[in-house]
């Protein structure tokens, strides 16, 4: 029975939101609270710094005129850093095609499916509402409930990382971002959800550990349910505070009074897999599950809640109906308990993963850790908001290598303290040359250099009139004073494992130059930008640790044709289109993989392969598409097999529960179930 007639439309439908990225609105509304129908909440006075300094104080210009300026270190960064790969708006095109990336593209199209290319096969790894453990109900998608969902494979698959098992096995994490409830619950009514379809929407947030065995003759995995180390992780779940903040007066709350214990971990997006055997996991649009944040009439406080996009009376999801901690009004301090990095131990099911907040507050993408010179981590971080940052904490203890007891629980405090930094990006180029249309500067590359600003450092704080604390819980406060480049949300980023050079993917910002916002720089040099850049980042001596960088863009993505983009200087009549990079990942031959989150020309959402070096740099090849009104998530790529996460199949802006807008991976007019997909080539690797 079709019972939409008799139901509210979606509110996000109802305010007229389009969101200009190629992103459904319902999407947007369920994904990160309509954050782009919203002004950004940076609204700082925190000029660029290359900006300030003008076409005088250039690369070029300092070298012409003998100059030195050390007063903010501007000299060690342009003269000391490694040097990037240079490229040129020449193209190139040579017949071939790199290791690893032998395929023939997938053609942009908008089918209902995941399309591969010739000669590969593929398998739905895992679906939502399967079962992890013995004894866990069948999915009944109209009989769903929370202890049912708290048994089975949570909602809207994001990060995915394999790690090693024993021979034949292997250990799948997976982030659980979000919910889109009006085309998960049948008669669903998003002024009045009911108490079951919420608490089973919090059941499927969080975070899954999942056992898989590999089939034999086939590069397909398949879930061991009831595995020992077989894990859920939802709203009800512990996680520890640990580091700095632990216990601190802004994170006690009437259940926690000791400030050391929070339930959930919410809207977590991308993350990383550690060099000691953890996984971190990226809190990031926590802001929308939080309501009344206009009882709170303290200047001060509205200010630090308005500055991570928590505003306004009720919440568009309604749990503060059934739970105290959700309304502001009456738990102040519970925000500030999210936006942080988690780190939990695959390995131990005995666990509590531990929320690390030595490494700073914010909409966390993703967390990616490399070792120093001298054998310090570095995690490298982006805040996935328009003209937000991008950071880098450095560990003040040594990685401990081996397995050894003792290495274990060195290292499983490795991230409890350390320095974290802010990047200021600079320019080399007059900006007179950086004209906003993407046209490259006479030098033929968007490019420059730049350094890592302390924040804070154990105990320390860098930021006049914040404390230690104060910094970490308000981190994108403190990095506005500081100079800081407003970037195109900064979303994932990958060290590449070959090379060491820092990829960060920057999904969009069709704010930047716009009327009353930040204007372009070389860094972010389009206006309207729809489509997003990759920025390369190599730092000085390749060395993690170091305080200075060198930079270029690598990619400025969209359509061939649209003279304002740029492939790494490769023929752009050889290209697949590609459009919002979003998650981004390194196959063993050390090329680029990039998953998108929205699509500016068209296209459904898909998975590219780039390479990064030689005579094909800046290639980019489309591997697959996934289905209607999906997201590709994930990924992960090796010799066997390619897997991706396909987030919110069916999220377009007129579907429902009893209408979908997909029937992927049933097929029919069954309901769509976010999932994993395997996809490998039978003959040979690639």
């Amino acid at each position: 029975m079709d019972n939409t007639a008799n139901r509210p439309i979606l509110t996000v439908l109802d305010d007229g939101h389009r969101c200009s990225t190629g992103r459904a609105a319902m999407t947007c509304h369920y994904k990160c609270g309509n954050a782009c129908a919203q002004d950004a909440p940076n609204v700082s006075d925190n000029p660029y710094f290359g900006d300030v300094l003008g076409a005088a104080f250039s690369r070029r210009g300092l070298l012409r005129a003998g100059t030195v300026i050390t007063a903010a270190g501007l000299a060690s960064t342009a003269l000391g850093a490694a040097p990037v790969a240079a490229t040129s708006a020449r193209t190139r095109a040579v017949p071939g095609h790199t290791p690893g990336l032998g395929f023939k593209p997938v053609p942009p199209n908008t089918l209902d499916q995941v399309t591969i290319p010739p000669g590969f096969v593929q398998d739905v790894v895992i679906r939502w509402g399967d079962p992890l453990f013995e004894g866990a109900p069948k999915f009944d998608l109209h009989n769903q409930t929370p202890s049912a969902q708290k048994q089975q494979f949570g909602y809207n698959n994001d990060f995915l990382g394999l790690m090693p098992l024993e021979r034949g096995k292997k250990l799948m994490v997976i982030n659980h971002e979000y919910t889109s409830d009006s085309i998960m619950f049948p008669d669903y009514d998003e002024e009045n959800p009911t108490e079951q379809q919420v608490k089973t929407s919090w059941a499927a947030h969080g975070l899954s550990v999942v056992a898989v065995k590999e089939v034999s003759g086939s590069g397909n995995l398949k879930p061991i349910v009831g595995h020992p180390l077989n894990r859920r992780f939802h709203t009800r779940t512990e996680f520890e505070l640990t580091g700095p903040v632990r216990g601190s007066k802004y994170v006690r709350t009437k259940e926690d009074p000791d400030g050391t214990t929070v339930l959930a971990t919410l809207n977590n997006c991308a993350g990383g897999l550690t060099q000691w055997g953890t996984w971190l996991t990226g809190e990031e649009n926590f802001n929308q599950y939080f309501a009344n944040a206009e009882s709170v009439t303290d200047p001060v406080e509205a200010a630090r809640l308005a500055r991570y996009g928590i505003v306004g009376g009720e919440s568009q999801r309604k749990w503060e109906r059934f739970d105290d901690r959700f309304d502001i009004a009456k738990e102040p301090n519970e925000p500030n308990r999210f936006g942080w990095i988690v780190e939990v131990d695959p390995y131990d099911p005995t666990s509590t993963p531990k929320k690390r907040t030595a490494l700073g507050r914010f909409k966390h993408e993703a967390a990616q850790p490399r070792v120093t010179a001298d054998g310090h981590v570095a995690v490298y971080m982006g805040d996935d908001e328009r003209f937000d940052y991008f950071y880098k904490f450095v560990s003040a203890k040594k990685l401990a290598t081996g397995t050894s007891r003792r290495a274990r629980r060195h290292n499983a405090t490795l991230l409890d303290e350390g320095t974290l930094y802010v990047a200021q990006f600079n320019g080399d180029s007059p900006p007179a040359e950086i004209d906003g249309t993407g046209t490259l500067p006479a030098d033929e590359e968007f490019d420059g250099s730049g350094r890592w600003i302390p924040l804070v450092s154990g105990s320390e704080s860098f930021i006049d009139g914040m404390n230690a604390n104060e910094v970490l819980l308000f981190t994108r406060q403190a990095a506005d004073r500081v100079g800081a480049t407003k970037m195109d949300r900064p979303e994932d980023v990958e060290p590449s494992p070959k090379t060491g050079t820092v990829y960060i993917a920057l999904t969009n910002n069709t704010d930047r130059g716009a009327a009353g916002k930040p204007g372009v720089d070389e860094a972010n040099p389009r206006k309207a930008n729809k489509s997003g850049h990759v920025i390369e980042l190599v730092e000085r001596q390749n060395d993690s640790g170091a305080k200075t960088f060198k930079w270029q863009i690598f990619l400025v993505c969209g359509d061939p044709d649209d003279p304002s983009t740029y492939f790494g200087g490769y023929d752009k009549s050889d290209v697949s289109p590609i459009s919002c990079p979003d998650n981004v990942t390194f196959d063993p031959h050390g090329n680029l993989w990039i998953s998108t989150d929205g699509n500016a020309i068209g296209s459904n959402d898909g998975l590219f392969g780039v390479a990064v070096e030689g005579d094909f740099r800046g290639r980019t090849k489309q591997f697959l598409t996934v289905p209607v009104g999906a997201e590709t998530c994930g990924p992960h790529v090796d010799r066997r097999r390619v897997l991706v996460c396909v987030q919110h199949p069916g999220e377009t802006d007129d579907a429902t529960f009893e209408n979908p807008g997909s029937s992927w991976p049933g097929g029919g007019s069954r309901v769509p179930r976010p999932a994993v997909v395997a996809v490998w080539k039978q003959d040979a690797d690639r």
